[in-house]
């Protein structure tokens, strides 16, 4: 693509097999996302004084939320962009996201069988896209604004909802097994509960999905998205500082706190998903992992500027599309490298070493998806989700559906 000076200058793409452009910038944001969750996965949490190590400190909380919003912005993209679908064409994207839904939903409650200590977030992701559907004729600013409402409100119903009860650490992850032995109780954590529940995280869906519905192309909606999400996030974090510190907050939850080193953990290293209910202050907390308003909306903010500035470097030129390729290979084909990384944590074929662990896992991933990328094309899991999907779409839609940007959702490659 030629290069433009031009403030509305188109940032830098990639072909793809079948001629279609990616967004190098959004495939980069996810390979970063990726990695950072691996950190969470691989490395220490807790620092030698207790304290949160520098990795947890930057990628706890912040790198599954930028998976989640660039889910939303995946599957805008998928789904015309600036420019919804709509009738036939909406239904075929309808009928082939259930399939894609169903096929990683099923990854993921099967890879919750095995003993990698991770909380799989596939099963939840198959909900989220479930939840998609109707939200996908939608605008940005419709979107935007549900964003912000499921964000501000839903923790509120959730507190409400779950009522009394202690910290929730050690929650269990979906399973095949749980399926069976208690549907009810997987949905209930697959939706409210669990670590990561799918009616909280709608707003991560939803706003990537408002980011999607902007024209990506355009180095003016970079830069927004950049200015604005870095002013959200720090706006929240400003937030829940003054409404602990100032207001007394984080007094009045340790008073509703057995154990004072639970709270200083919580804060410090994260929950599972949600707060304790004990009191309503608990809302007015950040911490990763918690699903409270300014918690959702730092995140937000996080991986909205963290796609804008990715969108601008990609940009520059082609110097730095080169760069970029390794991890934006990584990010065109996460389906299958975070499956691969969650079977090798349930193995023993990784050094003992964390810190040697997580940097074989990170280059083995940029090289086997850089190389995979440039001779074989999208991911194997991905390859294979769209085998079922695609079929399904067309049908429903009665003509293939043209797509007017290559698609960049976790399943699709």
């Amino acid at each position: 693509m030629t290069e433009s000076t031009e403030v509305t200058a188109k940032p830098e793409s990639a072909a793809t097999g079948s001629g279609r452009r990616r967004l190098i910038g959004v495939d980069a944001t996810r390979g970063l996302a990726l990695i950072g969750m691996m950190a969470v996965h691989v490395l220490p949490a807790a620092a030698g004084d207790g304290g949160a190590t520098t990795s947890h400190a930057i990628a706890g909380g912040r790198s599954a939320a930028t998976f989640a919003v660039l889910a939303g912005v995946g599957l805008a993209l998928l789904t015309g962009g600036p420019r919804p679908l709509n009738g036939r064409r909406y239904g075929g994207a309808a009928a082939g996201l259930v399939v894609r839904a169903t096929a990683i939903g099923a990854v993921g409650l099967l890879l919750g069988l095995g003993d990698s200590g991770v909380a799989v977030i596939l099963a939840y992701y198959a909900v989220l896209f479930v939840i998609a559907i109707p939200l996908l004729p939608l605008r940005s600013g419709a979107l935007a604004a549900i964003a912000i409402t499921v964000a501000i409100v839903f923790p509120f119903l959730s507190h409400a909802w779950r009522g009394d009860a202690g910290l929730p650490f050690g929650g269990r992850n979906p399973t095949f097994g749980r399926l069976v032995d208690s549907p009810g109780e997987l949905l209930e954590g697959v939706l409210l509960t669990g670590y990561y529940p799918a009616l909280a995280w709608t707003a991560y869906l939803c706003a990537g999905l408002a980011a999607g519905r902007l024209n990506l192309r355009e180095r003016r909606t970079a830069a927004w998205l950049l200015g604005g999400g870095a002013a959200v996030a720090a706006a929240a974090s400003a937030t829940s500082s003054f409404l602990l510190g100032s207001l007394d907050g984080r007094d009045r939850i340790a008073a509703a706190v057995a154990d004072p080193a639970e709270l200083d953990n919580a804060l410090e290293l994260g929950l599972f998903g949600n707060t304790p209910t004990t009191t309503w202050w608990w809302l007015a907390v950040d911490a990763p992992h918690s699903s409270t308003p300014l918690d959702l909306l730092h995140t937000i903010g996080v991986a909205l500027a963290l796609l804008g500035a990715l969108l601008l470097l990609a940009s520059i030129g082609r110097s730095a599309a080169v760069v970029l390729a390794p991890v934006a290979a990584a990010g065109s084909m996460t389906l299958s490298l975070y499956t691969a990384h969650v079977l090798l944590l349930a193995s023993d074929l990784l050094p003992d070493d964390r810190d040697t662990s997580y940097v074989v896992q990170v280059c083995a991933a940029l090289v086997l998806a850089l190389l995979w990328r440039r001779f074989l094309g999208r991911g194997p899991l991905e390859r294979l989700v769209a085998l079922a999907a695609n079929p399904v779409r067309r049908a429903v839609a009665g003509s293939p559906a043209a797509e007017r940007q290559a698609p960049a959702t976790l399943d699709r490659g």
